[in-house]
């Protein structure tokens, strides 16, 4: 329920008498007039007796100064409110009168009765209003209220001022350590860069360790020296492990090397090394799939990021090998796929030796004896000296009835000196 104001009527009335003494050829006997009026108040709840008789005689002076000349100022607010479907209004009207022009009351008389349960009090006065003094009130009172309202203007401006003040002083403020901290980060940044730097000549791994930890201080927001000290306990969990250093060992560092890395991807997801480090961190920890999508999400960011795809392939054929070694025709073959069809040249096959050489075993017990034959022949492309892809893919070219075919690769096999490749050819 929401009220709906309307804008407050001032009325100011003065009567006859008060107009025509303000008038400068009105004066001298008018200044004064006796007046005889009437006040009652019947006693309220929170009256006392003598705050009720009082009240009583405050309103005769009241008619008194009224008869005399009244000055009456009213404000009138109206307010409707909604309550459900029916709306109410509430009409609010005050009004005040000047009573200090009466300098002489005689009480006529004064009563006390009773209506219904409650005192009521009767009083009947003879005033002497000193219309001057009600004029001069009248004056005060026009004075009084325009001092108010520019009193009530300069507070406004003046808090108007304080807050436009503040909102300067800050905008200084922001201004200067906006401009303190560009410095003071620029000079961390140096500082950081400089450290970094000298942790990766450093020869030893503590002191390392310890280097890149001051130019995480020196500059939290710079990336290298996170992934030069997560680099640094990867090396000492491999010297711990090469010399036959057990899991639990080995286990702290990793994890450290791990939160180094995330904290370097925090600060910038894009970053290659330290994907890598990470990758490798998960390695040490068997967790082979979180490192493989470390190492795709780096080529996926830098097809030519060499170390990655090498990571990469290794762990796929080992990733392979354990589902071949659980039958896991399918997985295996999608495994070594992802990462062979993906090498960006021929080049690679190289690399891929062993992978090949695993998928063509795969397709073989998927009976694919045409794709067995063309990763045996890459493999053999890239390493002809290679008896173990020969013997195989001569037992392929049997099986698809290449006679000729396969009695070569036998030959070539037993001229390198495989004992299983010449019993072939007795």
């Amino acid at each position: 329920m929401r009220p709906r104001l309307f804008p407050a009527c001032l009325i100011v009335a003065i009567a006859g008498p008060i107009l025509s003494l303000l008038a400068p050829d009105h004066a001298g006997a008018q200044d004064t007039k006796v007046i005889v009026a009437e006040g009652a108040c019947v006693m309220g709840d929170s009256d006392t007796l003598a705050g009720a008789e009082e009240n009583a005689l405050l309103r005769a002076k009241r008619k008194a100064v009224e008869e005399a000349g009244v000055y009456i100022e009213a404000s009138s607010t109206d307010i409707e409110t909604q309550a459900g479907s029916t709306p109410s209004h509430l009409n609010q009207l005050s009004v005040r009168t000047i009573a200090a022009a009466v300098t002489e009351t005689e009480i006529l008389d004064k009563r006390r009765s009773l209506e219904g349960d409650r005192p009521a009090f009767y009083v009947k006065i003879k005033a002497t209003v000193h219309l001057g003094m009600l004029a001069e009130a009248v004056k005060r009172l026009k004075s009084d209220e325009q001092l108010a309202t520019h009193h009530r203007q300069l507070q406004t401006e003046n808090s108007q001022l304080k807050t436009e003040l503040k909102g300067l002083r800050e905008q200084l403020q922001t201004s200067a350590k906006a401009q303190r901290e560009p410095a003071a980060a620029l000079k961390g940044r140096r500082t950081a860069v400089e450290l970094a730097r000298t942790a990766v000549k450093s020869r030893s791994l503590p002191e390392k360790i310890d280097l890149a930890a001051r130019a995480m201080t020196a500059d939290p927001l710079y990336v290298d020296p996170y992934i030069i000290r997560g680099q640094t306990y990867l090396r000492i969990a491999s010297l711990t492990f090469s010399k036959k250093g057990g899991r639990s060992e080995l286990d702290p560092y990793v994890a450290q090397a791990i939160t180094d890395f995330d904290q370097a991807l925090t600060l910038d997801p894009s970053s290659t090394w330290a994907l890598l480090g990470r990758g490798d961190a998960f390695t040490w920890q068997k967790k082979l799939q979180e490192a493989a999508g470390d190492y795709e999400r780096i080529l996926r960011l830098d097809p030519l990021f060499d170390v990655a795809r090498q990571r990469l392939i290794a762990l796929s054929t080992t990733i392979a090998k354990k589902q071949t070694a659980a039958r896991q025709w399918r997985q295996a073959l999608a495994t070594l796929s992802r990462i062979l069809e993906n090498a960006p040249h021929q080049n690679w096959a190289a690399q891929e030796k062993d992978a090949l050489l695993l998928r063509a075993h795969v397709y073989e017990q998927l009976g694919d004896q045409d794709r067995a034959v063309a990763d045996l022949s890459t493999v053999i492309q890239v390493d002809p000296a290679n008896t173990k892809a020969l013997v195989l893919r001569a037992r392929h070219y049997q099986k698809l009835r290449q006679g000729r075919l396969a009695k070569e690769d036998f030959e070539q096999a037993c001229a390198m000196g495989t004992e299983e490749a010449c019993t072939e050819l007795r």
